[in-house]
């Protein structure tokens, strides 16, 4: 079966994901239709225009989304749960255009108290754009069996 288990994971490794993504406009107006959110600044071009940025940004929900799921095949393809993200931090924009990778850290794992099946992983992932800036990073905590 594809994905790490519990066993395979060692605090300090560290894990370039494969899986590289340039961000559509169409990513971006599908995105912000699904989840409701009208900001102009995600969906107006014109408006955007008047901005810094002079263009729209793709919703951070979205590359929080994205980045995770490039993660997955290294970290949690064989998750019981994910118990969450901390410390989620968007130090430059995403625009559509852009194409992110991402990698990822172990920081620390034990053997869960509740479910002797599972371990607890930590890891911080941080996403990148075809310039090599962050545009994300986080701490996400899950179960693995």
């Amino acid at each position: 079966m594809a994905g790490r288990w519990f066993e395979e994971f060692v605090v300090g490794q560290v894990f370039d994901h494969e899986i590289r993504r340039t961000v559509t406009e169409a990513d971006n107006v599908w995105f912000n239709s699904a989840t409701y959110n009208p900001a102009a600044i995600h969906i107006d071009a014109e408006y955007c225009k008047g901005t810094e940025f002079g263009q729209p940004l793709v919703d951070s929900t979205f590359t929080l989304a994205l980045v995770t799921g490039q993660s997955v095949t290294d970290i949690s393809q064989n998750v019981f749960a994910n118990l969450g993200w901390d410390e989620v931090r968007l130090p430059n924009p995403v625009f559509e255009g852009d194409t992110l990778y991402s990698q990822s850290e172990v920081l620390e794992k034990r053997e869960s108290k509740s479910r002797p099946d599972v371990g607890i992983v930590k890891v911080r992932t941080t996403g990148f754009n075809q310039d090599g800036k962050t545009v994300i990073g986080f701490v996400r905590t899950v179960m693995v069996f």
